[in-house]
């Protein structure tokens, strides 16, 4: 039964982050004393008698019944990344976007309003620009960087107030207690999107926030080998969200999906302060480099909002962007051509250093942009600063 877990997560309040990661939820004894968390790939789960399984029924939320709905292996990784948000429950998804999306969708009905930071992560746009309007759920999209922006977009109809901070490509942050503080004013619920920072890095329901979620597929898994997503609260929340959203829709996470993730969560700490520090490094030369207008980076202290970057963070992580100085989109795609050890991708995360360059964007004929294209976001990885620095050097040489 799923709610035996959780029982062991309420009653360790304070619970040290090596205790969460390597032995939280695992029971070892229950599968020969392996040190590797089995995969518990199956669809379905017997029950010993029709009362068994009117019992798994009347309690689906906590009990194992169907993949579909819980699996050992997906419930041990949701037990840990609840403990490492501090929340009472957690549920897992499929994609971050599913997370995203039923974490919205549990909170809101057809005539209902939702206040949303701009320039979120790209499907997360679409969500709220395209998808909840077709459903008669009206959005207004803010800057944030002032909580009060939230507060003047606040109707008698606002259900919930949506952050991502820092939000996606250019690392505006907004300030989570202060839009918490004003959501709780006027009975609003807050969701936020926690994948930038990790459950390392920034704890919002700490803050006051009422759900957190995570795409998995970013810090938590590490590998760029799986997607997953998960969204933290509180267990009433949760529990709604499961028997609703969850189980309507059918975002499933993987056993196996969630076993790798599990592999990533067991070095997340090292591999975010590796990622911290060598992001440091290439950020302070570009910072330097004639060919640079801008770096993008809220842990400047040139940056407007450095001081609640502090005050929020307790690290920083691997993403940012930079504005290559020139007006002219040939260079800076001779620029990202030219980079030998950084890929092209879209994603982030992982052990491997990426750039996603917004000049993709133009004359693609299906996007309309709305970030300048000499905007090159990138992630740092793994690799060693100055490996990674010659590498941008050699490339900006070029232009």
């Amino acid at each position: 039964m799923k709610s035996m877990y959780y029982n062991i997560v309420l009653s360790k309040k304070g619970m040290d982050i090596s205790y969460i990661i390597n032995e939280l939820g695992e029971e070892r004894e229950r599968y020969f004393s392996a040190v590797a968390p089995p995969i518990i790939q199956t669809s379905n789960f017997a029950s010993s008698t029709v009362e068994d399984l009117r019992q798994k029924m009347l309690h689906e939320p906590e009990a194992t019944l169907y993949t579909r709905g819980n699996n050992p292996t997906v419930t041990m990784l949701e037990i840990k990344i609840a403990a490492l948000e501090g929340a009472e429950h957690a549920i897992a998804f499929g994609s971050g976007m599913a997370a995203v999306s039923a974490a919205v969708l549990s909170q809101v009905r057809a005539g209902d309003h939702v206040v949303s930071v701009k320039k979120p992560y790209s499907w997360t746009n679409a969500l709220m620009r395209q998808f909840l309007p077709r459903f008669g759920v009206e959005v207004s999209m803010v800057d944030g960087t002032l909580a009060d922006q939230y507060r003047q977009a606040i109707r008698p109809n606002t259900k919930v107030l949506y952050l991502e901070s820092p939000n996606s490509y250019t690392f505006e942050l907004q300030d989570i207690e202060a839009v918490v503080a004003i959501a709780k004013e006027y009975g609003l619920i807050t969701i936020i999107d926690n994948s930038f920072a990790s459950p390392i890095n920034q704890n919002p329901l700490a803050m006051g926030v009422d759900m957190v979620l995570h795409s998995a597929t970013k810090y938590i898994g590490g590998h760029s080998d799986t997607m997953g997503g998960i969204v933290c609260g509180s267990r009433e929340m949760i529990n709604r969200t499961f028997a609703s959203e969850f189980m309507t829709l059918g975002a499933v996470l993987s056993p196996h999906d969630a076993w790798l993730l599990l592999r990533g969560l067991r070095t997340l700490p090292v591999r975010m302060a590796r990622v911290a520090e060598t992001t440091r490094h290439v950020v302070a030369w570009l910072e330097r480099h004639a060919k640079v207008e801008r770096v993008l980076f809220p842990f400047l202290p040139s940056h407007p909002q450095y001081e609640l970057a502090q005050k929020q963070l307790r690290n920083n992580t691997g993403q940012f962007s930079i504005l290559l100085k020139t007006d002219d989109i040939q260079k800076v795609e001779l620029f990202c051509n030219s980079l030998q050890h950084f890929l092209m991708a879209a994603s982030w995360g992982g052990h491997e250093s990426l750039i996603f360059p917004i000049a993709a964007s133009y004359a693609s004929g299906k996007l309309k942009p709305t970030l300048p294209f000499n905007l090159v976001r990138f992630y740092v990885g793994l690799e060693d600063a100055d490996y990674l620095i010659r590498d941008i050097e050699q490339a900006l040489d070029k232009i």
